[in-house]
């Protein structure tokens, strides 16, 4: 297996890193509300998951 002979700077390092982006999540409708949720999690507006309730939600 092949070594590198010499150290590779900070700047090469980075120019190979610049592809290395964080994707925005994927949002979901609430099929309740219509607010934008993550897909498979329960909705904090309205806590319904799935067409039926599973969380009491106290407004602040």
């Amino acid at each position: 297996m092949g070594l590198p002979k010499r150290r590779h700077s900070q700047t090469r390092g980075r120019k190979r890193r610049t592809h290395y982006k964080a994707a925005t999540p994927p949002l979901a409708v609430c099929s309740n509300c219509g607010s934008a949720v993550l897909p498979h999690r329960v909705c904090t507006k309205c806590g319904h998951y799935k067409g039926r309730k599973v969380l009491e939600v106290t407004e602040p």
